[in-house]
């Protein structure tokens, strides 16, 4: 007893309120409403209990998952995920409630509040202003340098070179990962609101990745940290999944529509994300690309593809919309670099049973 209120076990419940029903006698069958506020304290001291017990156990499961991961082992890490699942604990995981899936049209879609216009066409124009200032600057830099050191002919020609060959192999070598590298770590410096807009794209990946029940696998905000992480220049920032059952099915030639919906969803999070937040997209360009080409590889015709996109669209904006104080939760923990394991703790507490 704790505070005049008895904890009930399973074991021992008939005995218990034996001893409550003793108690209850002895304040005097007038004192009805003390009755039931003794009985509302009990219970609600065992549900504490309850959740207690659920959150402990839960972050038991999710530091297992971190250590699975952090081993590359993908596959344990989905089968503990999994195997919580049907339990309190992850109760979340693949759990979203979705919209049907049918065709929509572009009106159906304005009347959800959704202009695909500025979702699917993402034009990231804080990156193009910071290159335009610094290909200005670059230039102006040419030029006064040319003045003050007197180029000739031949100094121009061999400078045009080296440029020229630089920008060229960053194109070939890395697909424009070094511009990008460049771009990004500038974009990140000096607009809190690009930093921010990143931070919420990915974060809506994630979301959208474990409600519909794709396993995150880790995360970069930044395309300076995927290359300390990687060592690559080929790899940008963005959030990585568990997904070797797509891949597996990818090469078989034959993917679910179950699956399909799953990544489609995923694949458009991040500028669903933006919309929600800023009225259209900036960036998410090769996500959009990315699920065109796999549905293009697939043998979609244009009519079909349409329609997944359009359900696509629909679905995962109206899962963001229901959960926004999880997401926002969500990329505050990964603006700290929390682990995926504490994230997905993030997402289980900010989401009520009520609204899976």
């Amino acid at each position: 007893m704790n505070g005049g209120c008895l904890l009930l076990s399973s074991s021992s419940s008939s005995s218990s309120w034996s001893f409550i029903n003793q108690r209850l006698q002895l304040w005097g069958t007038s004192s009805t409403s003390r009755h039931k506020l003794f009985i509302r304290s009990c219970l609600s001291s065992a549900a504490e209990a309850a959740e207690s017990g659920v959150e402990s156990g839960r972050r038991v499961i999710l530091e297992k998952v971190d250590k699975e991961l952090s081993k590359g082992d993908d596959r344990a890490a989905l089968f503990l995920v999994k195997d919580s699942a049907s339990s309190a604990a992850l109760k979340c995981f693949g759990a979203a409630q979705q919209v049907p899936q049918r065709l929509y049209t572009l009106s159906e879609l304005k009347l959800n509040g959704i202009e695909t216009a500025s979702l699917l066409a993402p034009k990231d124009n804080t990156l193009g202003a910071i290159e335009r200032n610094l290909l200005i600057a670059a230039l102006f830099g040419f030029v006064t340098a040319w003045n003050v050191f007197d180029f000739g002919p031949e100094e121009l020609l061999y400078v045009s070179l080296a440029v020229f060959f630089s920008w060229t192999l960053d194109i070939v070598a890395f697909a424009g990962g070094l511009s990008n590298l460049v771009l990004d770590t500038i974009g990140h410096n000096i607009s809190q609101k690009y930093h921010n807009r990143v931070i919420e794209h990915e974060a809506g990946h994630f979301l959208i990745a474990y409600l519909l029940g794709i396993l995150p696998k880790g995360y970069t905000l930044s395309s300076l940290e995927a290359f300390q992480r990687e060592g690559s220049l080929n790899v940008q920032a963005g959030t990585v999944f568990v997904d070797f059952e797509f891949t597996e099915q990818i090469s078989a030639g034959r993917v679910t529509a179950t699956m399909l919906n799953r990544f489609s969803c995923i694949a458009l999070a991040g500028v669903a994300t933006e919309y929600l937040l800023y009225g259209y997209a900036e960036g998410g360009l090769s996500d959009v690309k990315t699920l065109d080409g796999l549905l293009s590889s697939l043998g979609f015709t244009q009519k079909k593809a349409d329609s997944q996109v359009r359900w696509a669209v629909l679905n995962t904006i109206l899962i963001l919309r229901r959960h926004e104080k999880a997401r926002t939760q969500l990329a505050k923990a990964m603006s700290e670099g929390k682990s995926v394991g504490s994230c997905i703790d993030i997402i289980e507490k900010n989401i009520d049973e009520t609204d899976i």
